[in-house]
C-alpha cells in the first residue's frame, strides 16, 4: 500500500482529494452508504444557498466598480469635463484603499462574522456606488471612487475565504469559477444592461450615464440588507443543514484539511501571516496573480472601450463588448470541472495563459479591425478563466485558517496591485486604438503567467514526493504539531 501512494503522488498531476489513498470513506461516525447519501445531499445545499449569495455579492461587486467603463462610453467623461489623465487617476484611487483593506478584512473576518462582515461591506458600497450618478464634477468623482474602494475592498477575498470554508477542496474550483465567471457575466450583461439604461437619457434631469450608477448602486444596497437576514455564518451553524448533516460536514471538512482543531481555538498568529508570506507556492501564484490580475482588470475597465475603437460607436459598441464575455463565462466552467475532476489547477492556468498569448499577439500582429476584435475571444476567455484557477490553487494549498487567510489576502493584493498597473497602461501610457506598449507587456505577462505555474507546479510535485516517503517513514503521531500545509500528511493539489 505505501508503494501505491509513492506512485500516485509520483503523477504529474494530483487526485482529488476523494481519490485520495489517505481518504478513508464513511465520514462522521455513518456506514459508508449515508455518507454516501449526506455526500449528495449536504452540497446541494451549499449550492442552493451559500454559493448563490456569494454569486451575487461578487457578481454587484464587478458592475459597481467597473460599469464606470460604460458610463464613461455612454458620456461621463465628457458631462464631467475630465481629461483621460483624470480618468486614469479615478481609477486608481478606486484600487489603492481597494487594497489596503484586503488582508485587514480577511484577517477579521472569521472574528467578527463573515454573515455580518460581508452584507455590511455590500450595503456600503451600493450606497456610494449609487452616489456616482449624482457627481457634478471631477471632485465628488474621485470621493466616490475613494469611499468604494474602502467599501469593497475586503469584498472578493472574503468571498473567497468564506466559501472555502464550506467545501472540500476537490469540490472547490468549480463553486470558485461559478462566482468567479459571474465576473465575465458583468462584462456581457453592464453592456446590455448600460445598452438599455442609457435609453433613460433625461429622466429626472438625469444623464443616461448617471442612471447606469443610481440603478445598478441602489440594487446592490438591497442586496445588502437581504444579505443580513440569509447568509449562514458557518457549516456548524447553517440553519439550511439538520443536526446530522452539520456533523458530516464538519467531520469531512476536517478530514480533507480545510479545518483543523488550531482554527477552532481562533486564536490570530502574525506568525501565521508571516508564513503565508513565505510560501513559495503563495509567492509564486501571487506574482502570476499580479500578471492576470493587470490584464483582468485591463479588460474589465477599458474592453468597452477598445471595442468602440475598433469602430463601434454608442450603444452597438456596448453590445459588441458581451460576445467575449460570454466566451469567457463558458470557458471557466468547462475548465473548472476538468480541473476538479482531475485536480490539474496548475494546468488549466498554463493552457489558459497560452489563449491569452495567442490573442494579444493577435491583437498587436494585425491591423485589422476584424481580426483584432476576434483576438479578444482569446485574450478575454484566457484571461478570465485563469484568475479562479490561481485563486483555488492558492486556497487548496494553504492551511491552517490564518496562513490561509493570509495567502488569499496576498494574491488579491497582488492582482489589484496589477490593476493599478493596468489602469495607467491603458489610460495613459498606451493609448487607443491600438494600445501597443499596453499589448507588448500584455504578451510578456502572459509568458511569465506560463513560467511560473510551471514553476509552481513542479515545486509542489517535488513537494508531494518528499511528503510521501516521510509518510513512510514516520508516524503521524510523531509529527510536531501545527504544520498546517507543511504536513506530510496534507498532499498538495497540483
Amino acid at each position: 500500500m505505501g508503494g501505491f501512494k509513492t506512485k500516485l503522488n509520483d503523477l504529474p498531476f494530483s487526485f482529488p482529494i476523494h481519490m485520495d489513498p489517505l481518504n478513508k470513506p464513511g465520514q462522521g461516525g455513518v456506514s459508508e452508504q449515508d455518507a454516501a447519501i449526506l455526500e449528495t445531499v449536504v452540497w446541494k445545499k451549499f449550492d442552493s444557498w451559500v454559493l448563490p449569495m456569494c454569486t451575487v455579492i461578487y457578481l454587484l461587486s464587478f458592475f459597481d466598480i467597473n460599469n464606470i467603463g460604460n458610463a464613461r462610453v455612454a458620456g461621463m467623461q465628457t458631462a464631467l469635463e475630465i481629461s483621460d489623465y483624470q480618468y486614469t487617476v479615478a481609477l486608481t484611487l478606486t484600487l489603492i484603499p481597494y487594497i489596503a483593506m484586503e488582508l485587514p478584512s480577511n484577517l477579521i473576518l472569521k472574528r467578527v462574522g463573515p454573515d455580518r462582515l460581508l452584507p455590511a461591506m455590500v450595503t456600503l458600497w451600493g450606497i456610494v456606488a449609487t452616489m456616482q450618478g449624482f457627481v457634478t464634477g471631477y471632485t465628488g468623482l474621485l470621493l466616490c471612487r475613494l469611499f468604494l474602494g474602502l467599501a469593497q475592498g475586503g469584498v472578493l477575498p472574503g468571498v473567497v475565504l468564506y466559501l472555502s470554508s464550506f467545501y472540500p477542496r476537490e469540490r472547490l474550483q468549480i463553486r470558485i469559477t461559478a462566482f468567479f465567471a459571474s465576473a465575465s457575466l458583468t462584462g456581457a450583461f453592464s453592456g446590455l444592461l448600460a445598452a438599455a439604461i442609457t435609453g433613460m437619457d433625461g429622466i429626472g434631469g438625469k444623464p443616461g450615464w448617471a442612471w447606469i450608477f443610481i440603478l445598478e448602486g441602489l440594487f446592490t444596497f438591497a442586496f445588502g440588507i437581504l444579505s443580513f437576514f440569509v447568509l449562514p455564518r458557518s457549516p456548524e451553524t447553517a440553519r439550511l443543514l439538520s443536526s446530522e448533516e452539520r456533523c458530516y460536514v464538519v467531520s469531512k471538512l476536517k478530514s480533507n484539511g480545510v479545518v483543523s482543531d488550531d482554527d477552532k481555538k481562533d486564536v490570530f498568529s502574525w506568525m501565521e501571516v508571516l508564513r503565508a508570506f513565505r510560501s513559495p507556492q503563495v509567492l509564486l501564484l501571487s506574482i502570476v496573480a499580479f500578471l492576470n490580475g493587470t490584464q483582468l482588470v485591463g479588460l474589465a475597465f477599458f474592453e468597452p472601450t477598445i471595442v468602440a475603437g475598433l469602430g463601434y460607436a454608442g450603444r452597438q459598441a456596448q453590445l459588441m463588448s458581451v460576445p467575449p464575455f460570454v466566451l469567457a463565462f463558458l470557458a471557466s466552467m468547462i475548465s473548472a470541472l476538468i480541473s476538479d475532476r482531475y485536480g490539474c489547477r496548475g494546468l488549466i492556468v498554463i493552457i489558459f495563459s497560452f489563449w491569452c498569448i495567442i490573442g494579444f499577439s493577435m491583437f498587436y500582429a494585425t491591423t485589422s479591425q476584424h481580426a483584432q476584435y476576434a483576438s479578444l475571444f482569446f485574450s478575454v476567455a484566457g484571461v478570465y478563466a485563469v484568475a479562479p484557477a490561481v485563486i483555488t490553487w492558492i486556497v487548496n494549498n494553504s492551511a491552517p485558517h490564518i496562513r490561509q487567510a493570509s495567502g488569499i489576502a496576498f494574491s488579491f493584493v497582488a492582482s489589484c496591485s496589477g490593476g493599478i498597473l493596468a489602469t495607467w497602461l491603458l489610460g495613459s501610457l498606451s493609448p487607443g486604438p491600438n494600445y501597443t506598449a499596453a499589448t507588448i507587456t500584455f504578451i510578456v505577462m502572459s509568458i511569465g503567467m506560463v513560467v511560473f505555474s510551471s514553476l509552481n507546479l513542479l515545486y509542489l510535485r517535488r513537494e508531494n514526493r518528499a511528503k510521501a516517503e516521510t509518510r513512510l517513514s514516520t508516524a503521524k503521531h510523531d509529527e510536531p504539531e501545527h504544520l498546517g500545509d507543511r504536513s506530510a500528511w496534507f498532499v498538495y493539489t497540483l
